[in-house]
């Protein structure tokens, strides 16, 4: 059973930062795509960036392109989502992705809670 566990997330006021980790339980997934999503009260969840196995290649929703920087620790399984400038549209839940497309297997986190206040 693969679990992916997310920390990091918290309450800040607008314009300071926090950092998101994710790492599995279970099994490695140090060769799978992994990915940050998120879901605002009433909204949809959404794509926020996303990052490949080599960690070199990167995706950013354009909402938080130059605010929010996305990398991985392969040696510690860990994928991270620093989180600068903060605006209260960015408060939502926050969930974990890991993703392998030749297996067609897919993980999801079970979210951790941001809140920016103004």
């Amino acid at each position: 059973q693969v679990e992916l566990v997310e920390s990091g997330g918290g309450s800040v006021q607008a314009g300071g930062s926090l950092r998101l980790s994710c790492a599995p339980s279970g099994r490695p997934l140090y060769g799978f795509s992994k990915a940050w999503f998120r879901r605002a009260p009433g909204n949809e969840r959404e794509f926020v960036a996303g990052i490949r196995r080599n960690g070199a290649d990167t995706l950013y929703a354009d909402s938080v392109k130059g605010r929010f920087t996305i990398s991985r620790d392969n040696a510690k399984d860990t994928v991270y989502l620093q989180m600068n400038s903060l605006k209260p549209e960015d408060t939502a839940v926050y969930y974990c992705w890991a993703t392998m497309t030749w297996s067609g297997e897919n993980y999801w986190g079970q979210g951790t809670q941001v809140t920016v206040s103004s």
